[in-house]
């Protein structure tokens, strides 16, 4: 759903008590392997949360390297992993994969929830989704351990709530290219362009679907025959969206919308100006970017520690409480 950065390296955190960022592979329901980065203190402790960080579509685990290394400086446990033919968790073949947002989300981000439960059993689990991240947080069929949640410019790119300025140039982008070179090489060659990750054909068809309605994008569809619902009820955590005005995806109608599906949670919308923080733009990407470690960082923070808002932070509530 965004543009690739070049991903950052993994960086120990300066207050660290175990070495961070080990790797792992870990199976999902269908024996697909996955593979990520566990942050991990050195003694358990069942009141330390663990944090499970949604990626955005086609953007590799390690570009949330340093935000995983602010957390775990701050006492949390985290754990980043890749969707199904993405960085780490990429097969042989892009071509015969077989992959969805909806299997990114209630195949690979239930993977990382039973793995939470597993590797740091009776801990707090908190999400942080970037983008689609936030949306594949509602879609794993054990949402309901899901203690709070803090998402970034999240939403499912339905084209008519883009940015007004920039919408018919991410409508051909995105709607018209992107599904073209997927239909000539099998999946989209996203890497080769600059654009983003090589990209699964599934995820291709679920974001070109010109639809306002998540349950009926390709995958959505496949969903809702066994709950008209979505599994987006399940969660029941304390939800933070945040979102940035010069966010070309991440608009007041595009956050709104994810927002709606999860019906359970205690949400708060807050929306942040980039002259807030003495800066011309931010864009969809740069949050999770170390420049903005002590300007935007803490914002997440405060949410995933205690449910509230720093006193000082920038923006201001849209929707919700705090």
């Amino acid at each position: 759903m965004t543009v690739q950065s070049p991903p950052s390296p993994l960086h120990p955190a300066s207050t660290a008590t175990s070495s961070p960022g080990t790797a792992f592979r870990e199976p999902a329901a269908d024996d697909f392997m996955l593979g990520g980065f566990t942050w991990r203190h050195a003694e358990p402790d069942p009141a330390r949360p663990v944090v499970i960080i949604n990626a955005a579509t086609s953007v590799r685990c390690r570009h949330y390297s340093r935000f995983a290394d602010y957390l775990f400086s701050h006492g949390f446990d985290v754990i980043t992993y890749d969707y199904r033919g993405i960085g780490e968790s990429r097969p042989a073949s892009m071509r015969k994969l077989k992959a969805s947002w909806s299997d990114w989300g209630s195949l690979d981000f239930e993977a990382m929830l039973q793995r939470a439960q597993r590797e740091f059993p009776g801990q707090p689990i908190d999400v942080v989704g970037h983008s689609f991240g936030g949306c594949a947080a509602g879609l794993g069929a054990s949402g309901q351990l899901i203690r709070r949640v803090v998402t970034v410019g999240a939403q499912f790119a339905y084209w008519r709530d883009y940015a007004p300025a920039s919408r018919w140039r991410m409508l051909g982008k995105w709607h018209v290219v992107m599904p073209l070179l997927t239909a000539i090489y099998g999946y989209f060659p996203g890497k080769r362009l600059g654009w983003l990750e090589d990209t699964p054909a599934g995820v291709v068809r679920d974001w070109a679907t010109p639809t306002a309605h998540y349950q009926r994008r390709p995958s959505g569809r496949h969903l809702a025959r066994r709950d008209p619902a979505l599994p987006f009820a399940k969660v029941k955590a304390q939800l933070l969206a945040i979102s940035i005005s010069d966010d070309p995806y991440g608009t007041v109608p595009a956050i709104e919308r994810l927002l709606d599906y999860f019906t359970s949670s205690q949400r708060s919308h807050w929306r942040i100006e980039p002259g807030d923080i003495g800066e011309q733009e931010v864009g969809h990407f740069a949050f999770f970017r170390s420049h903005y470690q002590d300007r935007l960082w803490p914002i997440a923070l405060a949410w995933l520690q205690h449910a509230a808002l720093p006193t000082d932070a920038p923006g201001r509530l849209i929707s919700g409480s705090h």
